[in-house]
């Protein structure tokens, strides 16, 4: 996936979409405004913020991209069954008819992961700080519950913002945990309605790294020496602009010189890593750089590689934009930091 702090526009000049998730970002602008929203409000937080990045940077699709795009989606229905899964409510009444209502709720909550996992899902655009202060004032068992029933990464960072000793107990219980009784679950479910009420009264999210290393970026002068007027108050916040400032995907901007003396400093396996689920502008551009021997040997590394970890894959990029900024220092190449307009 591309970087959610990347605000270039991608061009799908291609006769087919590179991948899946673009297929599916053109398959959703080309059905309209209410049906799009329709299909978005049926996908977890991740997958939504996912489609939506490429939705809004993908522009100039080629028509046969499009028809492509459709194609695929239909042929992938066609290969669905006609015949589709009882609804819940319809296994809840054969359910009752059979074995009477509390074992009925019981086996359906089995089936379905329980009645309240959904709302506790709607709890995914909330803030981990200010869900987690939500649950400070409850009693441990409740804490633990709440986490429980999270979906697990959001329910990590809910639990790495509580106070220590709370997080503590909570997850010790939580390994302990096996049921959970109705009474509890009830008060579960309050919690869970209140905190859905307060949810428009959260504070607003401002990404203040970003920002700052937006502005920098742009700094005319002398970047280098405000940037180091800054670490001589805070080093640590300063070490996490810089690494927002020298994000992987400025490389997409950066002309073909550049980006040919970057590939000359970077071994070929950190690129068969760092470029897996790049934009497709970004690939094309390290490939067009290459020799073209070096290139075959490049793709053919990639596809060897199979599936990376997201984590190797962002580790591997943080480690090439090192020796990026260590080429830009030294003067030998010179970055284009931000996306500005060109006039003709």
């Amino acid at each position: 996936m591309s970087d959610p702090s990347s605000t270039a526009s991608t061009s799908l000049a291609l006769n087919a979409p590179a991948t899946p998730l673009e297929r599916a970002a053109i398959v959703l602008l080309s059905m309209g405004e209410e049906p799009a929203a329709a299909v978005l409000r049926c996908l977890s937080r991740e997958e939504l913020l996912e489609v939506t990045q490429v939705m809004s940077r993908i522009s100039g699709i080629k028509v046969e991209s499009v028809k492509h795009s459709l194609q695929s989606f239909f042929d992938d229905y066609r290969l669905q069954s006609g015949v589709h899964g009882a609804s819940r409510t319809y296994l809840k009444r054969s359910l009752d008819l059979a074995l009477g209502s509390d074992i009925a709720n019981s086996v359906l909550n089995t089936i379905y992961g329980d009645a309240i996992r959904p709302k506790m899902e709607r709890l995914q655009w909330a803030s981990p700080k200010w869900l987690a202060e939500r649950i400070s004032q409850e009693h441990v068992r409740m804490q633990t519950v709440f986490l429980a029933f999270l979906p697990p990464s959001l329910a990590s960072e809910v639990a790495a913002a509580l106070p220590a000793t709370d997080r503590d107990a909570a997850l010790l219980d939580m390994a302990r945990l096996d049921e959970i009784d109705r009474e509890l679950l009830s008060e579960l479910d309050e919690l869970v309605d209140q905190c859905l009420q307060s949810l428009g009264l959260q504070s607003a999210s401002v990404e203040g790294v970003k920002q700052v290393a937006e502005i920098l970026n742009r700094v005319p002068g002398d970047r280098a020496q405000m940037v180091e007027s800054l670490r001589a108050r805070d080093a640590a916040i300063v070490d996490e602009i810089e690494r927002r400032m020298y994000d992987f995907f400025i490389l997409s901007r950066q002309t073909d010189a550049t980006l040919q003396r970057i590939v000359e400093a970077v071994p070929l396996e950190q690129w068969a890593v760092a470029l897996k689920g790049a934009e497709p502008q970004l690939r094309e551009g390290i490939l067009r750089v290459m020799p073209r021997r070096q290139a075959q040997t490049f793709e053919d590394m990639i596809r060897r590689a199979g599936p990376v970890p997201r984590s190797r894959i962002e580790q591997t990029r943080q480690e090439i934009m090192g020796q990026v900024k260590a080429l830009a220092d030294e003067g030998e190449l010179e970055l284009q930091l931000f996306q500005e307009a060109v006039i003709e």
